[in-house]
């Protein structure tokens, strides 16, 4: 059996813009499907579906898109066009596993973690792959901490649209 998985993207009305936005980032991009509840798009051949589906549910940077640029100037480029009036949890830098590495979410609340394509290679390398998973964890634990230090300087108005009370 050969099954189709796509990630479905749970948008406030806001899919189409969302989908329109990635495409205009992504070479080999285009919206496929356009109907006022479900936005299917392709980016450089992965297939999306951008749900608009209220405010029920929001992004967090438990998910993340993770991108292989093929150049250094890509990813630039692809970092420039995300990281605009987003939340940038990883400034774009060197860091002990890549000379070039950004994490952030963007307008659209979607986390995205972007890399050049040698990152990859390193990830799948025996010998290297521990090396570079060590570095990263010691520094997720920073990222963690500051995420949760922006949650907890929400108002208390922020919490109430993840309470949820059964009768």
């Amino acid at each position: 059996m050969n099954n189709s998985i796509h990630p479905c993207l749970w948008f406030d009305g806001n899919a189409k813009e969302a989908a329109t936005f990635y495409c205009s980032i992504f070479d080999k991009s285009n919206i496929t499907v356009d109907t006022p509840m479900v936005v299917n798009f392709n980016l450089s051949g992965q297939k999306f579906m951008g749900l608009n589906g209220g405010q029920i549910f929001t992004f967090n940077p438990s998910v993340s898109m993770f991108i292989f640029c093929k150049t250094e100037d890509n990813v630039e480029s692809v970092w420039n066009a995300l990281s605009t009036n987003g939340n940038l949890y990883m400034p774009l830098g060197e860091y002990p596993w890549s000379k070039k590495y950004g994490w952030c979410a963007h307008k659209f609340s979607v986390s995205w973690q972007v890399v050049p394509k040698v990152l990859g290679k390193l990830m799948t390398d025996p010998e290297k792959a521990p090396r570079v998973v060590q570095a990263f964890m010691k520094m997720n634990k920073l990222i963690l901490m500051n995420y949760f230090i922006q949650l907890l300087s929400q108002p208390k108005s922020f919490y109430h649209q993840y309470s949820y009370h059964t009768s």
